[in-house]
């Protein structure tokens, strides 16, 4: 029953976290145009993302445009594209892995040592794409914020943080604790097992003791 839990927690975590990751890295809201000073141009807003940049209009119309090249990038969005792509990599294998390990320990009932292996090593891939993530995004946060307060950058050239940060956050969250609860299933099943292998001493009751007695008395009279 708690084993049960476990997966399936494990598994909606991972699943949420790996939809957000590929959210994430396809949208243009990681910088987004600050409205600050003489910057009161409040019906045209920028968007800048890891393949693309799209302005916005009135709220009615957008144009997006990809960029010309990966050199025409900011050295942490440079990098982001990379890490990003590989947490998301990793963050689907993980969550294949971790369906694999399931349908496994469901349909066979041998080699349990096996299909701990396993959901254990869908518990650390699912950390490390949680960790992959977190790194660009924290990394793109920190850039804008040190821009924003730096006054020697232009004010129209500053950015704030976009929706896309903050659903990182979230997908990155969801990946490490989908990990951490596979994590945790496998040392679950580590101590069934053990309690499994390890059988009950069985002492001699009151009535052995006294078969046992009735025994050697009676041999004993035979034996005179």
């Amino acid at each position: 029953m708690v084993s049960g839990a476990l997966q399936i927690a494990g598994l909606l975590f991972g699943g949420i976290g790996m939809i957000g990751t590929f959210a994430v890295t396809g949208m243009p809201q990681w910088r987004v145009s600050a409205f600050i000073e003489n910057n009161i141009i409040v019906f045209e807003t920028i968007w800048e993302g890891l393949w693309m940049h799209c302005i916005r209009q009135a709220n009615i119309r957008m144009q997006c445009k990809v960029y010309d090249s990966v050199l025409a990038l900011s050295p942490d969005l440079q990098a982001s594209r990379g890490l990003m792509c590989a947490g998301s990599v990793l963050s689907f294998l993980a969550f294949m892995v971790a369906i694999f390990g399931m349908k496994w320990m469901q349909c066979t009932q041998s080699s349990s040592q096996a299909k701990g292996y396993i959901i254990l090593m869908a518990g650390l891939l699912f950390i490390l794409s949680g960790a992959l993530e977190l790194i660009p995004v924290c990394w793109v946060a920190n850039t804008i914020i040190s821009d924003f307060y730096n006054p020697v950058v232009n004010v129209a050239q500053k950015r704030e943080l976009g929706e896309a940060l903050y659903l990182g956050w979230v997908a990155a969250f969801c990946l490490v604790a989908a990990g951490a609860i596979f994590c945790c299933f496998c040392r679950f099943c580590e101590k069934t097992r053990s309690y499994g292998y390890s059988t009950p001493t069985h002492y001699p009751t009151h009535s052995q003791h006294l078969h046992r007695k009735t025994e050697s008395s009676y041999s004993k009279s035979q034996y005179v």
